[in-house]
């Protein structure tokens, strides 16, 4: 999260149990999480008290519905992994842009919807989508596109995240065995995302909401 700095107001959309929220809080002003899952949001709560975390603030609200907040409330808005579970997602991301202030980022993770075991699955005619919950994966065109569409511009270029490899259960597990494996394991990982992109099991941006709009005369 080193595009946070110390006077940015953040808001963290599907913040689950608070992992980003309560990171996110030591490198700026303030964090707003919110979540629909009472319990996740107990669990987070719980964890901000252990830590003694005073610039948290943990609330109960859907990301598909009008967000609680005046326009331009934020300098940055955390969106990790949440995007492909909603089914209204131009609503919240028109949310997101209204509450951000001009000049403002969102930072932005969904999953690639083109691995190759993917399209070899779509291929055989067989359900493709890493989790039963997603609603829908992104190309990078896509998520472009959709973005683009609704005013936001992308700052840098689409990352990768990690290598999606059919062995990524054995390697998760591999961490219950050695820790110092898994590590490496995962280090592998991420540098194979980077020397073959197209099989990053889901892309990390940046997008910012332009200063001004141009008026016409």
């Amino acid at each position: 999260m080193t595009e946070l700095v110390g006077y940015d107001r953040v808001l963290d959309i599907g913040c689950g149990n608070g992992f980003h929220t309560l990171r996110a809080a030591g490198r700026c002003r303030y964090v707003v999480g919110f979540d629909l899952d009472e319990r996740q949001l107990r669990v987070a709560e719980d964890l901000r008290r252990c830590r003694r975390v005073r610039n948290v603030l943990f609330l109960k609200a859907s990301a598909q519905s009008p967000l609680p907040f005046p326009d331009a409330t934020f300098d940055r808005v955390l969106f990790l992994d949440v995007l492909e579970h909603l089914v209204d997602r131009d609503r919240a991301l028109e949310e997101v842009y209204r509450v951000l202030r001009p000049g403002g980022t969102l930072l932005l993770s969904v999953p690639n919807a083109n691995t190759g075991w993917k399209r070899r699955f779509r291929a055989a005619g067989i359900p493709s989508l890493a989790d039963r919950d997603h609603k829908v994966e992104f190309t990078p065109e896509d998520l472009r596109g959709q973005l683009a569409r609704l005013g936001f511009v992308l700052t840098g270029c689409l990352r990768p995240a990690v290598y999606d490899t059919i062995w990524a259960g054995m390697i998760d597990l591999s961490g219950g065995i050695s820790l110092r494996l898994y590590r490496r394991l995962l280090r592998w990982k991420i540098a194979m995302a980077e020397r073959r992109p197209e099989d990053t099991t889901g892309f990390r941006a940046v997008w910012t909401k332009p200063e001004s709009v141009g008026l016409s005369s």
